[in-house]
């Protein structure tokens, strides 16, 4: 049986959560602290990667892969282990997952060759899914109105590890061997696991149902679930468009017009460090004025961040000054957007938290991917100004299919009205 919310999404009256009433503010700070650390673990070896190369004496395609490796293994990770979070109890599945990351990392970190780097790189990859399956036991440890918080702390939790991977990854592989990140990563998950283990509450798993049944389910979800369907195409088209940027950007940093190279594109990312401090004011603003109000906002600010991020077109001071107030707007849009999905999906199947939030990760990789290859052909054609132009274009699909499912909540919405009211005069 379910019961129908404000924003005409089916909650289960009678769902088996196993949640806890509450959680204090230091059992969510711990699982910030986890989601940066694992996510780290995705980002570093891009920092590392020409210490490989040197270290290895391989070439850069070949360290290259080893950051590849990373992704394709989280992405694996995401679609085969996250569903897991509604079938093993959380606690117990987290401090798995992260001894098998260290394990893999380590195993990384003693590699003799490529190979047995590529591979472990890979298990580390698919093992560190820490943060998908910790959003949604976050979301079942709060009341439903701190669960826009919550998200956003836990969201500003994985840029800092993002971040910071990204910052002392380089580093640490140039003073102390490429080797080094991959095991001072490798005893952090460890350590964390530890503390954990005896730190999280228990958790009771809301599903029973057999392996396969968890895989298949995203899609059964996908087809059941409208408000679902609007989360993940809001989240395809807009990371899409973070995508583009980000793969464009290196292209016009690295060009004739500017002729920074990478250094450029790495400190470009750390302008965008603000963007912590803004997920948690999403993510109330969620609570108090609707998932939709802030997707609203988010589209609207990526769309005015394509004409800001034009300005790059000029080169020069201006043109830079431009790129980075363009990709702060733009990073604080599409994290808060994130934020605002999380919430609509979060009061959708307490049941199934895990394998919704399976089906819209796997959507918004297969529209961040899409937004890389569409930015690289558009600017071998139109340069920057078309990868701006395909930002505003992917932000202003994201808008129609908004207004959209606006125009249909509003009949929806007097009909109840006339319902409630009809039942008043009885």
């Amino acid at each position: 049986m379910t019961t129908s919310t404000a924003d005409g999404t089916a909650t289960p009256t009678g769902a088996r959560t196993g949640a806890p009433a509450g959680a204090g503010r230091g059992v969510i700070a711990l699982l910030a602290v986890a989601c940066g650390v694992a996510v780290g673990n995705v980002y570093f070896p891009q920092a590392a990667a020409p210490a490989v190369a040197a270290g290895l004496g391989v070439g850069a395609g070949t360290a290259a892969g080893v950051v590849s490796a990373a992704q394709f293994g989280y992405a694996a990770g995401i679609f085969l282990l996250v569903p897991l979070g509604d079938r093993v109890p959380h606690r117990r599945l987290i401090v798995a997952l992260l001894a098998a990351t260290a394990a893999a990392l380590a195993v990384a970190g003693a590699a003799p060759g490529a190979g047995v780097l590529l591979a472990a790189s890979a298990a580390a990859g698919a093992a560190t899914v820490v943060a998908p399956v910790i959003g949604p036991m976050a979301a079942g440890l709060v009341p439903a109105d701190r669960r826009g918080l919550v998200s956003g702390v836990m969201l500003s939790g994985s840029l800092g590890g993002m971040l910071l991977s990204r910052s002392l990854g380089g580093p640490l592989a140039q003073w102390l061997g490429w080797r080094s990140p991959y095991l001072v990563a490798a005893a952090l998950a460890l350590v964390l696991a530890a503390v954990l283990w005896r730190a999280l509450p228990a958790t009771v798993p809301p599903s029973g149902h057999a392996y396969r049944r968890l895989l298949v389910e995203p899609l059964v979800l996908l087809r059941q679930e409208p408000q679902l369907r609007r989360s993940c195409f809001y989240q395809a088209a807009v990371f899409g468009a973070f995508s583009a940027v980000w793969t464009g950007v290196a292209l016009l940093l690295g060009g004739p017009r500017y002729g920074l190279g990478a250094p450029a594109v790495g400190a470009l990312a750390l302008v965008n460090a603000a963007t912590m401090l803004c997920t948690p004011v999403a993510g109330r603003a969620a609570d108090r004025r609707g998932a939709d109000a802030v997707s609203l906002w988010a589209m609207v600010g990526v769309l005015a961040s394509a004409g800001v991020l034009a300005v790059g077109c000029a080169g020069g001071a201006l043109g830079l000054v431009g790129l980075a107030a363009g990709s702060l707007l733009l990073d604080v849009a599409m994290q808060s957007g994130m934020v605002a999905n999380q919430v609509r999906n979060y009061a959708l199947r307490a049941d199934a938290r895990s394998r919704v939030n399976t089906a819209y990760m796997t959507c918004g990789y297969l529209g961040g991917a899409a937004g890389s290859w569409l930015a690289a052909r558009v600017y071998g054609g139109f340069g920057w100004a078309g990868v701006c132009a395909l930002t505003g274009a992917l932000a202003a699909s994201a808008l129609v299919r908004h207004a959209a499912a606006m125009r249909r909540r509003g009949p929806a919405r007097h009909a109840a009205a006339t319902v409630d009211a009809a039942g008043g005069g009885a």
